[in-house]
């Protein structure tokens, strides 16, 4: 699978392919291909009202995605929030998807800077508004030990490394599949368009056999299921649907352990 790594360089404007036909609906289907601008310059509007209209927070959009291309379309807006709790199975493309929400917008509504989340969370899916993460700040002074045992001592368990396999130390970026060029389907067929919930790593089959369930810290348990041209050696790509996720990602040196 054709990729780049977005880590080092923002990644370049999704490119196109709407069909150029004037519309009189009032909203539109999200077909692969397309971006809000291309969608924009069909329904003669401009991008910063298609994002009004559609509580969109960023530029990224996904195939089947209803999309309103009308002020009168957009819906009376809701004062109140509607929360969520997060049942065993779910993951954050679902539970946006399901609640007709951009998956970007569901991160900045809840303050969620990674894809972690466990069965009893509860996450805002309408009326949001974005909430601001804070860089953390270390400080010299070392936690009391009553508080580190005190803090979510079940997030924790549940994000606990595996006690078996081979351990090595790896350095890791993150890719997604909505970029030029890419075609979204990995290099053992998986199509990461079709369906952005699955959790993939592009890795050196020469270092980990491709197929193997790799637990990476930070990301959880993956398949080895992609190839890169920059991806050699102690070397992984991580994916993560949400362009803004990936950039924040970033580039690190992380454990990770091949389970099989």
């Amino acid at each position: 699978m054709k990729k780049q790594i977005v880590t080092l360089t923002a990644v370049a404007a999704l490119s196109v392919g709407l069909a150029s036909q004037a519309s009189a609906n009032t909203s539109y289907t999200v077909e692969s291909g397309d971006t809000l601008w291309s969608i924009s310059q069909a329904q003669n509007v401009s991008v910063e009202k298609l994002k009004g209209w559609n509580d969109l927070s960023s530029d990224l959009i996904y195939p089947s995605q209803e999309i309103s291309v009308e002020a009168g379309e957009k819906k009376e807006q809701v004062t109140e929030k509607s929360m969520y709790i997060v049942e065993n199975g779910d993951t954050l493309y679902k539970i946006a998807n399901a609640n007709n929400i951009s998956l970007d917008a569901l991160l900045s509504w809840n303050g969620i800077t990674g894809h972690l989340i466990y069965p009893g969370d509860k996450l805002v899916v309408s009326g949001g508004s974005p909430i601001s993460v804070p860089t953390p700040v270390e400080s010299s002074a070392p936690a009391p030990a009553e508080t580190k045992s005190a803090a979510a001592p079940a997030k924790v368990e549940q994000a606990a490394a595996p006690q078996s396999g081979k351990e090595m130390t790896v350095s890791a970026t993150a890719y997604t599949a909505y970029c030029a060029g890419c075609s979204g389907i990995t290099a053992t067929g998986q199509d990461l368009i079709a369906d952005p919930s699955q959790k993939v790593i592009a890795v050196d089959p020469t270092v980990i056999p491709l197929g193997s369930k790799v637990w990476v810290e930070g990301y959880g348990e993956a398949i080895a299921g992609d190839t890169g041209g920059a991806i050699k050696g102690n070397k992984i790509d991580v994916f993560i649907p949400s362009k803004d996720a990936a950039l924040d990602w970033g580039r690190k040196n992380i454990t990770i352990k091949i389970l099989k």
